[in-house]
């Protein structure tokens, strides 16, 4: 900078991500530093039609990306940042250094550069990094000042090209062929045809049947205890485990001799065994010992937030962001085990005060994660700080989520420098002779805890909860070999296998992380986007997929086959690894993946050599012989084939599926029982007084209905309608139509309760069509509507809703008793309790019923605990039960509102650090920047 540029004021600019995290290390600098917040990325490459004209047809115009000369990225700020932007700038220029003090992990360092370039600064630039917003932390990241690290850039960029070329190439034809605002992504996908295996796998399942025996014996001591059938005459007897999915025994049991016993045969031996003597065949006896989990990654953490908090991973961090914009626990975004010293002897010491020494280990207990590639922060999320504060010195200070996952991290944290649980685990079998003379053998294990160690502090969460996996704490009678024993009670019991358990948000997060799929940075926004395109729904905690995934699964695995593949895709997070440790060119890797080489297929020539694709052959799925379900337009529906003498031009049977059924719930029987029930086509009641058009009764996706049938323009008709539009129409600069004029759109309504659509009177159709009907005007002269909508029947007054007490009010509801009802005042209070507006169902989180109440200041939606206000302009009749539960979640992760003063911009007086490195030099600015990053929400295109 020359000398005479300008007088230097000592102020030093200091820009995080977000604005709480910029006040919370505002308290820990000295005098001179400024802190601002860019308010996380503040550009990235823009939609195609966005690109100024000139660039639409030039080789940026298909991707913001010119492949053609070496996948130069296109930038542009958002226009919601512009403004921020400027406002940095004008900070910067009364700046004598800079200091870009963005997140510890590779989007942190491109955002980072991103500024870096945008605002192009003329003095000293720093690159501050820190793991937790601390006094301790923020001044470790004055002392270990650095440059810009370019190769963490160039992995961030490759991943953001990467998913655009990925998104922009392979979802148009999944536009083409199942339906429009579908997406593929390099993540997304996988996870979503992890859920689709899933349910094959369940569809493609079959029970077994099997019996087994189990009994209460009595010791001589009088101590009683449960013990299962082990073996018959020597040989095991078949377990659930023995069978595969297909209900056969597994050939390896078979060859073992596994015995499988049916009712009949269960049921005889029970009868045998009646007067049998039973003595204690061996008793075994080991040490039992439990090490405790590693603290926390990103993956484990999210796992067990879904298991000990019902809570979804987007909702998980986002709480979690908020402890560490607040300085309450190290950052959230990270791969590694690994605890700092100062971290591994704060646990330590909190352990000795709170549990004792006895609960600290001799050494401290070192952890090694399962990906030696970890990229993230260098450290494992752990409260913040030298020294830890407890969850009861931080209540008061937190909301009810914060303080909820601050302690399960200060729990996992310090159980993982305590010392191993002990014990001891008994195994006792036990024989006794049936009246044919066959041996049965009976066992039983317990476990005693003799030390908990970590265990009283945390114990690890589980995704199944199997009776036979843990016997901790079942304490077994004191026994001996030979000690005679008395049989109290022996049952026999039947089991059905039962089918692969569906994923969970935990148990796909796992399966994610072990297949080194995405990063678990990235796992929460995966999850929330194959929700948010329809791949997926949630039932109770489960990942159930829709009919429209399995379109979409089954096109890109025969088409696409090697960018769904599961080691291919974990291969491609290797090679990120690698351009990020400097190992491997950005440029080359792209190159290599889009266009290929040396016989490797690029994903532009598998695109571009797609051939034909058979739009109803991956959009149809066999259900039975002859029934087929289809994905329509409008949804799925099930086709029956026509019979072999059925007549030319014959339409086949149709039935449209319930919404609520799950894929492995559609058998052929319940395929055979939807046909039967369907409307045979649509069934005609008459025509309209007034258009006169057909009316008719269908079967719709969301119920039966009525509807008028408007007949579609023909060629000829339109060809007559553009020859109608008059000279005007064209001299005034109107282009000539090209398409027919937009069709009218039919009157429909839902049938009511107990009506049947192959019963429906012409009459009953026509009061439903009169609906909405006009009741009558206010005194204020609003006008008053009855409707029938989701939840019932109810009247509108402009946004004010009120409900009827039956259908039937629809009707005959007067304007005089409309009138009535309005003049009433909102009930509220216990004594003039009404029922809710709106039910939808139980909220995952809280376990509470969701429902929707009229408040004090309009209607809210209600656990019981969080309340949520509807938006204005928010139709109650259109608001579905995962968007309520989903407007809970969110509004209980903001968690309660705190007043708080703001801290001073010039907190108290501390020298900057004499280091002065400036960062690499940006390259020369092209019509944008060089170098990108995707948004932290965004992990596929």
């Amino acid at each position: 900078m020359p000398a005479k540029a300008k007088e230097k004021t000592g102020k030093k600019l200091v820009i995080v991500e977000s604005p709480a995290k910029s006040k919370s290390i505002a308290k820990y600098l000295g005098e001179g530093f400024v802190v601002d917040a860019s308010v996380g990325h503040i550009r990235d490459l823009p939609q195609p039609s966005e690109l100024p004209a000139e660039l639409k047809k030039s080789p940026v115009g298909k991707f913001a990306v010119d492949v053609d000369h070496g996948f130069e990225p296109y930038y542009v700020v958002y226009a919601d940042k512009k403004k921020r932007v400027a406002d940095l700038k004008r900070e910067l220029k009364d700046a004598d250094e800079l200091y870009l003090a963005t997140d510890a992990d590779r989007e942190g360092e491109a955002i980072a550069w991103h500024l870096l370039d945008e605002l192009k600064p003329k003095v000293p630039v720093f690159r501050m990094t820190f793991t937790e917003i601390t006094k301790e932390g923020v001044q470790r990241g004055l002392q270990n000042l650095r440059e810009l690290d370019m190769d963490l850039v160039d992995a961030q960029e490759t991943r953001r090209i990467l998913d655009r070329l990925y998104g922009y190439e392979i979802s148009p034809v999944l536009w083409r062929k199942i339906g429009r605002g579908l997406s593929a992504g390099r993540v997304q996908s996988v996870a979503t045809r992890l859920v689709v295996e899933r349910e094959r796998e369940r569809m493609a399942f079959r029970s077994a049947s099997y019996w087994d025996l189990a009994g209460e014996f009595v010791a001589g001591s009088g101590e009683s205890f449960r013990a299962r059938l082990n073996t018959l005459d020597g040989a095991r007897v078949a377990s659930g485990r023995d069978f595969d999915d297909r209900g056969q025994l597994r050939a390896a049991a078979a060859k073992a001799g596994a015995v499988h016993l049916d009712q009949e045969r269960a049921e005889a031996l029970v009868s045998g065994l009646a007067e049998s003597a039973f003595a204690v065949s061996s008793v075994e006896s080991k040490p039992y010992t439990r090490r405790p989990a590693a603290p926390f990654t990103t993956s484990t953490l999210q796992q067990e937030a879904s298991r000990k908090l019902r809570w979804s991973a987007r909702v998980t961090m986002q709480v979690a962001q908020r402890l560490y914009e607040n300085g309450y626990i190290t950052y959230m975004r990270t791969d590694s085990v690994n605890l700092s010293g100062e971290a591994i002897n704060a646990a330590r010491r909190q352990v000795k005060e709170l549990y004792g020494a006895d609960y600290v280990p001799a050494s401290p207990r070192l952890y090694k994660g399962k990906n030696d590639a970890a990229q993230e922060a260098h450290e494992a999320i752990r409260p913040a700080g030298d020294s830890f504060r407890t969850p009861r010195a931080v209540m008061p200070q937190l909301g009810s989520d914060e303080f909820k996952l601050y302690e399960l991290i200060w729990k996992r944290t310090v159980a993982s420098q305590m010392s191993d649980a002990k014990g001891s685990t008994a195994t006792v079998r036990l024989e006794g002779k049936a009246s044919d003379g066959r041996v049965a053998e009976f066992s039983a294990s317990g476990t005693v805890i003799t030390f908990r160690g970590f265990m009283a502090a945390y114990e690890e969460g589980k995704d199944t909860t199997d009776a036979d996996r843990d016997d901790a704490e079942r304490r077994l009678p004191q026994l001996v070999e030979g000690a005679a024993l008395t049989a109290r009670e022996i049952e026999a019991s039947g089991h059905e296998t039962s089918p692969p358990p569906r994923y969970t948000e935990a148990s796909i997060v796992a399966e994610l992380e072990k297949r080194e799929i995405g990063r678990p940075s990235t796992y929460a926004p995966t999850i929330s986007t194959i929700m948010d395109r329809g791949y997926v729904t949630k039932r109770g905690g489960a990942l159930v997929p829709s009919w429209i995934a399995f379109s979409v699964i089954r096109l890109l695995e025969e088409h696409f086959g090697k960018y769904v593949d599961y080691d291919f895709t974990a291969r491609l997070e290797d090679d990120l690894d690698e351009i990020a440790a400097g190992r491997r060119s950005r440029t080359d890797w792209l190159q290599l993946f889009y266009f290929g080489e040396n016989g490797h297929e690029g994903l532009k020539s598998t695109v571009d050599d797609l051939g034909e694709i058979d739009a109803r052959a991956i959009n149809s799925i066999p259900v039975a012989d002859d029934i087929t379900l289809r994905v329509g337009k409008f949804g799925p529906y099930l086709e029956q084939a026509l019979a072999a003498d059925a007549e030319p031009g014959t339409d086949p049977k149709r039935a449209n599926v319930p919404e609520d059924m799950a894929p492995d719930e559609l058998t052929a029987a319940k395929a055979r029982e939807l046909m039967d029930a369907a409307v045979p086509g649509d069934r005609e009641l008459g025509r309209h007084p007034e258009s006169g058009h057909m009316v008719v009764a269908k079967d719709g996706r969301y119920g039966p209905y009525v509807t008028e049938l408007i007949p579609q323009m023909t060629e000829e008709q339109l060809a007559a309608y553009l020859d109608s539009l008059p000279t005007e129409y064209y001299k005034n600069g109107n282009p000539k139509p090209k398409k027919k004029p937009a069709a009218q759109k039919p009157r429909t309504a839902s049938l009511l309760k107990g009506m049947d659509p192959n019963t429906v009177t012409f009459e009953e159709a026509m009061r439903l069509l009169s609906l909405p009907r006009v009741v009558g005007t206010d005194t204020d002269g609003t006008e008053i509507t009855a409707a029938n909508g989701r939840f019932g029947p109810y009247l509108k007054k402009g946004p004010d809703y009120r409900s009827l007490g039956s259908e039937e009010e629809l009707f005959t509801t007067t304007e005089e008793q409309a009138r009535a009802i309005y003049a009433l005042p909102k009930q509220r209070g216990r004594g003039n309790a009404k029922p809710p507006l709106a039910e939808f169902g139980e909220d995952p989180t809280s376990g509470k019923p969701v429902v929707a109440k009229e408040g004090r200041f309009g209607e809210y939606i209600t656990d019981g605990t969080t309340n949520v206000t509807i938006p204005r302009g928010t139709n109650l009749e259109e608001l579905s039960p995962e968007q309520a539960i989903q407007m809970l979640a969110e509004k209980r992760a903001k968690g309660p509102a705190k007043r708080t003063a703001a801290p001073a911009r010039k907190p108290a007086a501390k020298k900057a650090p004499a280091k002065k490195t400036p960062a690499k030099k940006a390259p020369a600015t092209k019509p944008a920047a060089k170098r990108a990053a995707p948004k932290k929400s965004g992990p596929d295109a």
